[in-house]
């Protein structure tokens, strides 16, 4: 099989299985050998900035000396950015390897009437086998959906559970409040683990807190002020964190979007609490958190061009407050578009009160989720655009943003992961060979 075909077969999946129940998932980890039984884990849910604290996470401890596994998801262009040692993504031959591998497992069942993986589950399963073969010695798991159902929740044994901030997005899976949506995110928490905990929304941070009371694990909740003294510079942040082992620390962070400080700030208090087992220098800390990378939260893919992943209210709120300060003297234009599962009415809503953006440039994306032209267009006339204009796909709308932008204009990327990625795809094509 060659790494296309093998992105083939998972993409069929979906169409033929359905999602298991977390204990035959549990079961089947047993069946591969129980890999990474003896690693540190570090399971992290949550609605928005998951990915951001494991690469914060990734980047600090490769600083340190460890050697580190981080399996997150979704993917913006190649399904290989799931998987990650040392921050470097999973080679073409041994993903093929490990997925076969699952395969070969998952195939030998009396009469075929066994487990049958689920397209997360099995990459799920082909991250645990590439972290064991590559003896990661910390595992960072970000939860795919949710977490108390979520397949990553089928490991045995947890060093610390993350939850980052929690908001209304999947409610069609998770519920239709933050209380309930919080109780899923919840669900990763495992008897006597510590919990770190974004303390943004009462109502989440109480049913997280219960959660944690109800299985005798300590808490650390991170608020907006345990980050102090925020600066926004044209190409970082600065912020000062308390850490109990350091004290106060000056942090930096090679990013423009003040929603990182917070992501950040998790990260730091996790290493806080795991500092027993993982003991990290402060120069690493810095060092790492400096250096650190997220690929399309508020990336300047091109001069002047920033993609973010913001698809949802609060993701878009973030977005916003990252895109104010800018200190842009020109126009901005806004490249958009949406799946129909989201709520895009509501982020066009706030996209447009913001008065922000002179010029809005709408496109289809390739996924039969994704709205259409015509939708978004009526969606952000309804809300008060005058300057719209649709376009086909992605590449021809930023194509043509670069064209009528002047140099002190600024292109702004947002509504939808899907978008992010085909962007940056079409920017970054011959990184993903």
């Amino acid at each position: 099989m060659k790494y296309e075909e093998a992105e083939a077969y998972l993409l069929e999946i979906p169409k033929f299985t359905k999602k298991n129940k977390i204990e035959d998932t549990r079961a089947f980890v047993q069946r591969l050998g129980d890999p990474c039984k003896e690693k540190t884990v570090i399971h992290i849910a949550g609605t928005n900035g998951k990915g951001s604290v494991c690469a914060y996470l990734s980047s600090v401890l490769q600083k340190a000396g460890y050697r580190t596994g981080m399996f997150t998801s979704p993917h913006l262009v190649t399904m290989r950015e799931r998987f990650r040692i040392n921050g470097e993504l999973i080679g073409k031959r041994d993903f093929v390897r490990y997925l076969e591998k699952v395969k070969s497992v998952a195939a030998d069942d009396v009469h075929g009437e066994g487990y049958k993986p689920s397209f997360f589950e099995l990459l799920f399963f082909m991250a645990l086998l590439y972290f064991e073969a590559e003896q990661a010695e910390v595992i960072l798991l970000e939860t795919g959906l949710g977490g108390r159902l979520d397949a990553t929740n089928s490991v045995r044994c947890k060093n610390l559970c993350v939850i980052t901030e929690v908001g209304l997005d999947h409610m069609e899976y998770l519920g239709g409040t933050i209380a309930e949506i919080a109780g899923e995110k919840a669900g990763i928490i495992q008897k006597n683990v510590p919990v770190v905990f974004a303390d943004r929304k009462a109502e989440a941070s109480r049913v997280i807190r219960e959660r944690a009371e109800s299985l005798s694990c300590p808490v650390f909740p991170v608020s907006k002020f345990d980050v102090r003294n925020l600066e926004f510079h044209k190409n970082f942040i600065a912020f000062s964190f308390n850490t109990r082992y350091y004290g106060y620390i000056r942090c930096l962070l090679s990013t423009c979007a003040p929603y990182q400080a917070e992501n950040a700030a998790l990260a730091l208090r996790a290493l806080d609490v795991l500092s027993g087992q993982l003991p990290v220098s402060k120069e690493a800390l810095l060092d790492g958190m400096r250096e650190a990378r997220w690929e399309c939260r508020m990336e300047e893919i091109l001069p002047g061009v920033y993609v973010d992943g913001a698809h949802n209210r609060d993701g878009v709120t973030a977005f916003l407050d990252a895109v104010r300060p800018d200190g842009c003297t020109g126009r901005r234009f806004l490249l958009f578009s949406a799946v129909q599962d989201k709520q895009y009415r509501e982020m066009i809503g706030l996209l447009m009160r913001s008065e922000l953006f002179d010029t809005v440039f709408l496109t289809e994306i390739l996924n039969t989720r994704g709205l259409s032209g015509q939708v978004l267009e009526e969606a952000f006339r309804g809300a008060g655009a005058e300057h719209t204009a649709v376009f086909s796909d992605a590449a021809g709308a930023l194509e043509e943003a670069l064209r009528i932008r002047r140099p002190e204009d600024r292109i702004y990327i947002a509504g939808s992961l899907y978008l992010a990625g085909e962007i940056r795809g079409y920017i970054k094509r011959d990184q993903y060979d």
